[in-house]
């Protein structure tokens, strides 16, 4: 299928080349592939019910003329999963995650590499220098090996080792620069130059943005599946679209799906978009914040999570500035905390293991649910970027595990003896006892999840207030925690009862309930409980917190 170049600043249309990276025109950088949209638009959905579901189902709309599925990995095809935890929990029921960590190299960056190297190898270029702080070399140093291409890959020092071995043992040429990432893309620059190399410009790169559009394309048709489609288009489309960024590529290249689609009547509007970056390292953010039309640079990015760390956006910042206006949009940042505590809640609540950068997005998300930006009611679609490596001690704290000793031997004692006096030691009956009194099952098994999560606690359910009383009063715990609308017996009947018992009158009390109070069931409610949580307003390890404080 037959597509040009068109020039963003000038409008000058050119055929494609990999290496000519500028406008011929204007010598502007700034350049997007074009195609046949009525035409594209009218046969394509047809031709994909027969279609394996990965990125190449989309090539009449790729920068490849001829795509060679054998260097495919099998990228693309990702995952939409509904976080149905993490939805209770924040009181936004309808949270999507595109699990980029699917790739064969475990993140989205992997759809770059594929569609970049086709067309490297398309045009017979077999050498190439990319900049990264590790998931771009991972990629490219999969497919370049597929390919037959080399790689001059540039990281920072502070990538991890691991991932530096990763990218060598593919075969690339690992070139560590100490310094920032913006300091690398520097020195990698001018190698490239001075070699006349083709080099990956990130959201230059016009294979990059025609790549990550099909995430879009994706989320489209997976949502479509889930929900059906949307009153005035065959496919649809969330109400928000949450990404981490550093450079801007991936929500660059999304919005560019989104809008083809919309110009081809698959979809009837682009999601708001929210690009999310770490405190330490938010110029996009502050300029955002600062009604800036240029971005200011971060000289000296202060984050832990250095894939994050781009200190000078350019032009990236205009054009996803333009686009987040015209969505309706925002921006935010997040401290690393911030992002190390949304990687605990999503792997403990979804079992899913993302990397730090990728936890941006969800702390980013979860704060903006709780300033009302995001709606309860709103379908957001937040991108899972990457896959974590191994978690190290600073991100998961030293009390991960419970150490247990085997006594030493005695005469007396024989190895079963030994071994069940070992196990002695993580049995139920040694953790304090919570009974929790809450009749939706859902409910139960989220609390019951963020409590499992820390390991120590025996946890008694009950389905009304009258179950649930009878519960306490019979196990005498160290901690109630009760809905108030139930069946049979409310929770405030229940609370009274519990205070009027000399048994059970001192046994602190967490009310966590969706029901917003009026002011005289708060005035029922004093003195006579420890905590109110509202659903939908509290993570888990605010939870946790409060259910230590409460249980000496």
């Amino acid at each position: 299928m037959p597509f040009i170049i068109k020039c963003l600043d000038c409008g000058h249309n050119a055929p494609y080349y990999p290496t000519s990276t500028t406008c011929p025109k204007c010598n502007s950088q700034w350049r997007e592939a074009e195609y046949d949209y009525e035409l594209i638009g009218k046969n394509l959905p047809a031709q994909l019910t027969t279609r394996p579901f990965d990125l190449w189902r989309y090539r009449e709309l790729l920068p490849v003329r001829n795509p060679n599925v054998s260097l495919s990995l099998g990228e693309g095809g990702t995952p939409l999963i509904r976080a149905l935890n993490l939805g209770m929990m924040l009181g936004c029921p309808n949270i999507y995650i595109k699990d980029e960590r699917q790739g064969p190299t475990s993140s989205f960056k992997d759809r770059q590499a594929a569609v970049t190297i086709a067309a490297l190898k398309e045009a017979g270029i077999t050498e190439m220098v990319a900049a990264s702080t590790g998931n771009v070399a991972i990629s490219y140093s999969a497919y370049a090996s597929r390919a037959g291409v080399k790689l001059w890959a540039f990281v920072t020092s502070l990538v991890p080792s691991v991932k530096m071995r990763e990218i060598a043992l593919y075969g690339s040429q690992v070139i560590k620069i100490t310094g920032s990432y913006d300091q690398c893309k520097q020195v990698a620059a001018e190698f490239a130059r001075q070699r006349n190399l083709y080099q990956d410009m990130g959201a230059r790169t016009i294979t990059s943005i025609e790549a990550m559009k099909t995430i879009a394309f994706e989320i489209a048709e997976q949502l479509t599946a889930l929900q059906g489609p949307d009153t005035s288009a065959p496919w649809r489309t969330p109400d928000w679209y949450v990404q981490a960024i550093s450079g801007g590529m991936g929500p660059l290249g999304v919005y560019k799906g989104f809008r083809e689609m919309q110009q081809m009547g698959w979809v009837d509007k682009i999601p708001a978009f929210a690009p999310i970056q770490a405190d330490g390292c938010a110029p996009m953010v502050n300029s955002w914040k600062k009604g800036l039309e240029k971005a200011e640079p971060v000289t000296s990015p202060k984050t832990r999570i250095e894939t994050l760390a781009t200190g000078d956006p350019g032009r990236s910042y205009e054009f996803l500035r333009d686009y987040v206006i015209k969505t309706n949009g925002t921006f935010e940042s997040v401290s690393d905390e911030d992002a190390f505590r949304a990687m605990h809640v999503l792997a403990k609540m979804e079992g899913i293991s993302a990397e730090p950068a990728a936890a941006v997005a969800f702390a980013g998300l979860f704060k903006l649910i709780r300033a009302g930006v995001i709606k309860p009611s709103d379908t957001v679609v937040v991108n899972c970027t990457g896959h974590t490596m191994p978690a190290d001690s600073s991100i998961l704290g030293e009390n991960w595990s419970r150490d247990v000793r085997f006594p030493s031997p005695s005469v007396q004692e024989t190895p079963q003896e030994g071994l069940l006096s070992a196990l002695t030691q993580v049995a139920p009956e040694r953790f304090p006892k919570i009974v929790l009194v809450e009749d939706t099952v859902e409910a139960r098994r989220l609390i019951r999840r963020i409590l499992q999560s820390q390991g120590n606690f025996t946890i008694l359910e009950a389905a009304n207030g009258r179950e649930g009383l009878e519960l306490i009063q019979r196990e005498l715990p160290d901690l109630v925690i009760i809905d108030l609308m139930m069946p049979e017996m409310d929770g405030f009947t229940v609370i009274d009862a519990l205070r009027a018992n000399p048994e059970t009158a001192a046994i602190p009390v967490i009310v966590a309930t969706a029901k917003e109070l009026t002011q005289d069931e708060k005035n029922r409610l004093g003195g006579q409980i420890q905590s109110l949580m509202q659903k939908g307003d509290f993570l888990n390890d605010e939870f946790l917190e409060e259910v230590k404080a409460l249980i000496k």
